[in-house]
């Protein structure tokens, strides 16, 4: 099978799952507010994503490691959240809202590690992180994203909030198609006697150094992702504009992802982390500053996603297969996604939910430039270790 055939089922899978997360995540928060929930029961519900991620995904990998079954975890995962979705199409109260989400999430939060573990023989060059490749599987995610942040911003504004349960279940059988698109491989099971252990890559102080960058760094984009679309709401803005602006940050990230294999070797992947760093909170500053001024959210704060999300996370995934290679990356993914977006995405949820109610939403996002800040100070002690592959 030539080498894009091989990479089509994942390029589908990702463009299917972020078509899901492009609507759902924005939209969210404004579906809740229209069934009547108060600012912080919102935090709660929308922080209930990450706290899957605090458990969830480093199971699954543990599970797909030692079964060697990634594909048919990711076709179980998919099709029971599928199944789980049509509980919101009934009018459910906080709490049976919280356990349907919590069940769906549990199912969802770790499909993108697995599919990560699963594509990485694939992305690899001589056993080096191939970034123009990844990129280019990597960007369908971020069309998938563009496509249904847009249409359902338009969409919600001209015929109302009460179709979010219908969004749901659409781009979640999108899903269930692509995972069944992945070729049914099955990888050698690894049993007890050549299970590596974790422990001694975490002892590791740059790995510390590398987590704890990233947990500040993604609790910065956290507020974004849940209090965003609130915030703008708030000032004024149309949902058909909240759209635009989450769109325009896509398109320029789908830009990154298609040339990052000549950009990223400008700079080691230490140094893309603490510019990434110093970048989002400019971008945060902006946003709590001057969030009327139009033309800098639009050109400026928004357009430094590029750098901000993308070129952070292909670094993020490039250190991940440098530190955890092969019978650790299923693990190492899922890591990366507890450390990553499990615990900011709670803390910054349910924090961000109180501090705004008590100071305003524009709060949050002063907040968000202060975690950045220390992310970057957390990645400038990762870079002081020393270089690491390009």
């Amino acid at each position: 099978m030539s080498q894009r055939k091989q990479l089509f089922p994942f390029a589908a899978l990702s463009a299917s799952y972020f078509a899901h997360i492009g609507f759902f995540n924005p939209y969210l928060p404004l579906w809740l507010k229209e069934l009547g929930f108060s600012l912080i029961a919102i935090a709660v519900l929308t922080s209930v994503q990450s706290a899957t991620r605090l458990f969830a995904p480093y199971a699954w990998g543990m599970l797909s490691d030692r079964t060697g079954e990634r594909v048919k975890l990711l076709r179980f995962g998919a099709t029971v959240a599928l199944l789980l979705s049509m509980g919101l199409w009934f009018p459910l109260g906080g709490v049976a809202l919280f356990v349907v989400l919590l069940l769906m999430f549990t199912h969802t939060s770790a499909m993108m590690p697995m599919s990560e573990a699963a594509l990485a023989h694939l992305v690899s060059q001589g056993g080096a992180f191939d970034a123009k490749r990844y990129g280019r599987v990597r960007l369908w995610g971020s069309l998938g994203f563009l496509v249904t942040v847009v249409s359902a911003g338009w969409w919600f504004e001209r015929f109302g909030m009460g179709h979010f349960p219908a969004w749901t279940l659409v781009t979640l059988a999108a899903v269930v198609v692509s995972v069944w698109l992945l070729p049914d491989f099955k990888e050698a099971i690894q049993h007890e006697d050549n299970h590596p252990n974790m422990w001694p890559v975490l002892r590791l102080p740059e790995v510390r150094w590398f987590f704890a960058a990233v947990f500040f760094h993604v609790l910065a984009h956290i507020f974004v992702y849940v209090f965003f679309s609130l915030y703008l709401d708030s000032l004024g803005y149309s949902k058909t504009v909240i759209g635009l602006l989450w769109a325009l940050s896509v398109v320029i990230e789908i830009g990154w992802f298609f040339f990052q294999g000549r950009w990223l070797p400008l700079l080691s992947l230490t140094g893309w982390l603490v510019l990434a760093a110093a970048l989002m909170a400019l971008r945060m500053g902006l946003t709590a500053g001057l969030p009327l001024v139009l033309p800098l959210l639009l050109l400026l704060a928004q357009a430094l996603h590029a750098i901000t999300f993308a070129a952070h996370h292909t670094v993020c995934i490039a250190l991940l297969s440098h530190h955890f290679p092969g019978r650790l990356r299923g693990r190492g993914q899922a890591l990366y996604t507890v450390v990553g977006y499990g615990l900011p995405g709670v803390l910054g949820g349910l924090g961000g939910g109180l501090l705004s109610s008590a100071f305003g939403l524009a709060s949050v996002f002063w907040l968000a430039a202060g975690c950045a800040l220390v992310g970057m100070c957390c990645a400038l002690r990762l870079r002081q270790r020393g270089q690491l592959p390009r």
